[in-house]
């Protein structure tokens, strides 16, 4: 059986569009990116360290599966995580202002003696915003939780000027690369 080792409602929104049965494993795993460890690095680690950590919840289950991804929005790489507070997402909003930034998520599926890894990279460029603009945005709430203090889904995909790589990478499961992740465990969407 497939789980998504993750407490977020749209990962579990996008898994189901591939039209799989699936558990959740609610998870709460520290998120800290260590001294001088590259971004990518990061962000690869988490994915694996969730896919692990719910595997241990399942492991007694047999043929259980475990898919779990991490999204991070990496500038000058520096990595945005999800701020916390509304002072933290204005400073990330108007850093991310008039630039572009990268979105990589890396999605991690683990079994018994198994484990497959797949990153999804995405280019974002935002449009210039005024403080008006950033005011607007923080009062819809989107930002609460979200890694950049953005949910490219909502309202803030209205000053997305362009971008380069998956929709569904930027929110939070590469639905391609999850595909390919899954048939290799015998999944087939």
């Amino acid at each position: 059986m497939l789980h998504l080792a993750s407490r977020s409602p749209r990962r579990a929104d996008l898994l189901a569009r591939l039209g799989l049965d699936f558990g959740v494993l609610d998870l709460d795993l520290p998120e800290r990116r260590a001294p001088g460890e590259p971004a990518l690095d990061y962000v690869r680690r988490v994915a694996r360290e969730k896919a692990g950590a719910g595997l241990l919840r399942v492991v007694a289950v047999p043929g259980a599966v475990v898919l779990a991804a991490d999204t991070e929005v990496i500038l000058d790489d520096e990595v945005f995580g999800k701020p916390a507070d509304a002072a933290a997402a204005a400073d990330m909003l108007r850093r991310l202002s008039g630039r572009t930034h990268e979105v990589v998520t890396a999605v991690s599926v683990v079994a018994a003696g198994r484990e497959a890894q797949a990153v999804s990279r995405s280019q974002v460029t935002v449009e210039a915003l005024d403080e008006a603009a950033i005011a607007r945005y923080l009062a819809c709430g989107e930002w609460q939780g979200k890694a950049g203090a953005y949910a490219i889904q909502g309202r803030f995909e209205a000053h997305v000027a362009h971008l380069a790589g998956s929709h569904s990478g930027v929110m939070g499961l590469p639905l391609y690369e999850t595909r390919q992740l899954l048939r290799q465990f015998g999944i087939d969407p």
